[in-house]
């Protein structure tokens, strides 16, 4: 398994948008970032370079190639498994499945408890989970480390779970 730490700038944080992906020797690999507009906010997960990689729009949760919001560019899209849930669970269905009867992945977790495993399809199989790394200081970086199966993409795995953070704080999981 490859490993990735997630980390939330700023101290006792909870804004949305302050999310940084490092390996775990500290590289940033990706960033995140919160755009506002009148209408709606969207993430975008960009290299350390500034590029977009990924568009995550709010309003629903469809993500695309790049900085694209175009039905061509989709690459997945996600959504609660049921309307109440204690723990978050989302359904992610593939650009080529539209007929969604039953989902390219699964996620289970909590971004409160920052902790969430990720399943391929309806299996029991984990592709990447997710766990708060502990510390004993109170006022360190909110951090958690990711371990992902080999051949799975990072940037789509980063993707979910930057969609479970939106959903958490939206409901104030």
């Amino acid at each position: 398994m490859d490993a990735l730490r997630i980390v939330r700038k700023g101290m006792l944080s909870f804004t949305v948008g302050n999310l940084v992906v490092t390996r775990i020797d500290v590289n940033i690999i990706f960033k995140v970032e919160h755009k506002h507009s009148h209408s709606t906010g969207r993430r975008l997960l960009i290299d350390p370079a500034g590029n977009p990689i990924l568009t995550l729009p709010r309003l629903r949760w469809q993500v695309f190639r790049g900085d694209s919001k175009e039905s061509r560019d989709l690459i997945f899209s996600a959504k609660r498994s049921s309307g109440f849930q204690l723990k978050t669970t989302l359904h992610v269905f593939l650009a080529n499945n539209t007929t969604e009867n039953a989902p390219d992945l699964k996620i289970k977790g909590s971004w409160l408890q920052r902790s969430c495993v990720i399943y391929a399809g309806k299996s029991s199989t984990i592709i990447a989970q997710m766990h708060k790394k502990q510390t004993a200081n109170l006022f360190a970086k909110d951090t958690s480390i990711v371990t992902i199966s080999p051949g799975i993409d990072y940037a789509f795995i980063v993707a979910l779970i930057v969609i479970l953070d939106a959903i958490n704080l939206d409901n104030g999981d």
